[in-house]
């Protein structure tokens, strides 16, 4: 058995796990996955060359780098038997917000709330895929990832779209305070999510919670849209509003072609 140590630099929050499993998932030299996201770092167990392992993390474009290669005499490895119970509760708190964000963001007038309901969104087809490909084959996992990502792209894109006409034209303010509570709210909802999967990790590693959600792109995402609210009220315009809006709807596209590399 080998023990092979990766640092992934892009991989600050579940999405990322996630996605990784997945691009390596029917690889047989894989025994174990061993995540350590505040530290982003990933030890993979597998018998033989690591050589196309290597190769698929890579092709995520999530930073991946190999650091060490040794032997290890560890084969024995728990079996997370309450994973789908999380990752189902992890989805359904991201759709709910998802929802929510929708909905209030298409009533404040606020595109900032929309592109970080689409953000959600994603997060949420993430988890799908790896819930509902369980136990299916490599066929039916790249059938969802592919038509996951081409709706996430087609949303982004009519997303940009009515960045561009609400630019031009002269829409009516979004609806600070709105914007405001909704983003705290999510804030909160993107750190239970975070604090519930870390609580499937080894005991020592809790400590590391608070680093974990703080490094967060969708915690970063809410900061962003919660300060727009409040340039939004105080410079009485609403680029600001408009401006993260188009930032996020460029990280979910960013979020969808990761997917689309899963289906290839």
């Amino acid at each position: 058995m080998n023990k092979t140590i990766f640092e992934i630099t892009k991989m600050d929050c579940p999405s990322e796990e996630n996605l990784i499993r997945m691009k390596l998932d029917g690889i047989s030299e894989i025994k174990n996955l061993d995540f350590d996201i505040p530290k982003r770092k990933l030890t993979v167990f597998h018998s033989g060359k690591i050589d196309q392992i290597e190769k698929s993390i890579i092709e995520l474009n999530l930073g991946g780098k190999k650091i060490s290669t040794e032997q290890t005499e560890q084969t024995d490895f728990k079996e997370t038997t309450s994973q789908r119970k999380l990752l189902w509760t992890v989805l359904g708190i991201n759709f709910v917000f998802f929802i929510i964000e929708m909905t209030t963001g298409l009533i404040s007038k606020s595109m900032g709330l929309v592109a970080d309901s689409l953000d959600m969104l994603a997060d949420s087809f993430v988890y799908g895929i790896s819930l509902f490909a369980v136990g299916g084959t490599l066929i039916r996992k790249k059938r969802i990832a592919k038509i996951a990502g081409y709706f996430q792209i087609t949303l982004a894109v009519i997303g940009f779209v009515e960045v561009l006409r609400r630019f031009f034209g002269t829409e009516k303010l979004p609806d600070f305070s709105t914007m405001i509570i909704v983003s705290v709210l999510a804030l909160i909802a993107n750190g239970i999510c975070l604090y519930i999967l870390e609580k499937s990790k080894s005991k020592e590693e809790v400590h590391m919670k608070a680093s974990m959600i703080f490094t967060s792109n969708d915690v970063i995402i809410n900061l962003g849209v919660i300060i727009a609210g409040l340039l939004v009220n105080w410079l009485n315009s609403s680029k600001p509003d408009l401006i993260i809006g188009t930032i996020v709807f460029v990280l979910v596209i960013q979020g969808a072609f990761r997917i689309l590399k899963l289906s290839k």
